[in-house]
């Protein structure tokens, strides 16, 4: 099947860097777009939703052709104490399993149950790459993506597509790691992290924008898929990229010690390697239009 005819999407997250994106893209292409929002609607294309609490005003997800959730707490917003960490699995956990459920309780339901997930599944995999067959890793982030992943089981259950998107790091100017970075590199303060020998599996806001979009709008696809550019880097040439497309000079090195000062628990995700590869999604048919680093860096400014 080709792109959907104009459908109307649910979107949870739709506020987030990913979601504001997304919804520009579909509603630019004519979709109709419900927001789930936390507060009382204020506009026809708002729904209300409780995502901890486990609501949903189910009216707004009936005749939703997809429904599909990018919620969650900020994982860089914040120093991971015991009380936020909480709140970063709870967002994720307790939300999917509401939107989940609410899917499944539909009398037509919608035809896929996207939701979002991360390469944190992996937890750190040095220089050995990992596609989707590899096993979860160890240690918080990966517990959570394999809690987050099995909240949707209900969509599953009720027979509705699920598809798992496990985000690399998205290169865009208004937001996650790459929104801290331009204004250091801008500032000519960048500089590779540690050793700068760790991988980063990246991916343009424009591409996970348009996998998602196709995840949507091609039948048979489920499961996981690794949303991260073919060709992971490490630090190190990313860095030397930023200087490249920046203009500017990368000298300083952040010794690990004080990453770990200003960054905390954190601190193992950024100087951590994982080197994730878009196995599936590229046996789909997907075609990335920002592969390497340097373009995706100037998408993003452009």
């Amino acid at each position: 099947m080709g792109s959907m005819e104009r459908s109307r999407i649910a979107v949870a997250g739709a506020s987030g860097l990913i979601g504001t994106a997304l919804v520009r893209s579909l509603t630019a292409d004519g979709h109709e777009v419900r927001r789930l929002v936390r507060h009382a609607p204020r506009s026809k294309d708002e729904v209300r939703w409780d995502p901890e609490g486990g609501t949903v005003d189910t009216a707004g997800l009936v005749g939703c052709a997809a429904v599909v959730n990018l919620a969650g707490a900020g994982i860089g917003d914040r120093r991971w104490t015991d009380s936020y960490k909480r709140t970063i699995r709870d967002s994720r956990v307790l939300g999917t399993r509401t939107l989940a459920e609410t899917v499944a309780s539909l009398d037509e339901p919608p035809r896929v149950f996207v939701n979002g997930s991360a390469m944190g599944y992996y937890g750190e995999t040095g220089d050995r790459a990992v596609d989707e067959d590899a096993p979860a890793g160890h240690g918080f982030l990966p517990s959570v993506c394999v809690e987050w992943e099995g909240a949707a089981g209900a969509a599953e259950e009720a027979g509705v597509r699920t598809v798992f998107v496990r985000t690399g790091l998205v290169v865009a100017r208004g937001g996650g790691a790459w929104g801290k970075l331009f204004p250091l590199f801008r500032a000519g303060l960048g500089g590779r992290m540690g050793d700068g020998g760790q991988y980063w599996s990246f991916i343009a806001l424009h591409d996970e924008v348009a996998a998602i979009r196709h995840l949507i709008d091609t039948d048979g696809l489920s499961g996981a898929f690794n949303l991260t550019a073919p060709q992971p880097r490490t630090n190190g040439e990313i860095t030397a990229a930023m200087g490249r497309v920046l203009r500017r000079p990368t000298l300083f090195a952040v010794p690990a010690p004080v990453l770990r000062v200003v960054l905390g628990e954190m601190s193992g995700d950024v100087l951590g390697s994982a080197r994730v590869l878009p196995k599936r999604l590229l046996e789909s048919g997907f075609t990335f239009a920002f592969p390497e680093i340097d373009d995706a860096i100037r998408a993003a400014l452009a």
